[in-house]
């Protein structure tokens, strides 16, 4: 059992780290036409808008959530909020998030398994992906109550030290994880694998969702207008450049 904690949670994370990144580089140079989110709303809308704008915001909150939280060092944070009321305030948010999430994936799953049209056009990947987020997050709620039993944020602080020294490539990451219970580390393996397959699913168009912001940066495109045939006689300037 040591060896395989050694190599869930301080190895595997690397290897699913190069995966993500890697892979979701190759696709993108070889497989430009399969990166979309391959919306199935023409198919049938049916409980797509719930679902899916429960699903994204209660996700979308919890990766931003998880990603600060894990990853911000305690001194940074500990001259305004104790750990206690850090891992309180992370319990009520990301339970409500949590929750939102769980619903959405639930309508999605169950659309994509019921509506026959659907189904048909399912990949397997699409079907595995949603199961995989499903279970996620119902892991990932399964954590509150277990969380209520550490309020003074001891093992809040250990889960961030994990994730703080596998980023920094720092020794004795997985020795924090010897007091963590099941539940919060199969959701943490279970995070850790979604990473892997992250690069071979349509949950690549999330890159294109981060890209979108570059556009808020990019400077105005120079159209150059058409010359018109201006007839003779007509003293009228030529069209100058614009600018949109």
């Amino acid at each position: 059992m040591n060896t395989l904690n050694h190599f869930l949670f301080g190895v595997y994370p690397y290897i699913a780290l190069a995966i993500f990144l890697l892979g979701s580089l190759i696709r993108f140079d070889r497989d430009q036409y399969t990166w979309k989110s391959d919306s199935s709303q023409l198919l049938k809308a049916g409980q797509l808008r719930w679902g899916s704008n429960l699903f994204h915001v209660g996700v979308l909150f919890l990766l931003v959530g998880h990603t600060i939280g894990m990853l911000t060092p305690h001194f940074v944070y500990e001259h305004f909020i104790s750990a206690g009321n850090k891992q309180l305030m992370a319990m009520v948010s990301g339970g409500l998030a949590g929750v939102l999430g769980f619903i959405g994936v639930s309508l999605l799953l169950h659309r994509r398994l019921t509506e026959p049209r659907i189904r048909i056009n399912s990949k397997t990947s699409d079907i595995v992906l949603l199961l995989l987020l499903w279970l996620q997050l119902a892991l990932g709620l399964a954590t509150v109550p277990l969380s209520g039993q550490h309020l003074d944020g001891s093992m809040m602080m250990k889960l961030a030290g994990w994730a703080q020294a596998i980023v920094t490539l720092q020794p004795g990451a997985v020795e924090l994880l010897a007091e963590a219970g099941f539940i919060f580390k199969l959701h943490m393996f279970l995070g850790m694998s979604i990473f892997v397959v992250f690069p071979f699913t349509r949950l690549v168009h999330v890159w294109s969702g981060f890209g979108t912001v570059a556009y808020l940066l990019r400077p105005y495109q120079v159209v150059r207008a058409r010359r018109l045939n201006v007839p003779l006689g007509n003293n009228q300037p030529p069209r100058s450049d614009a600018r949109v």
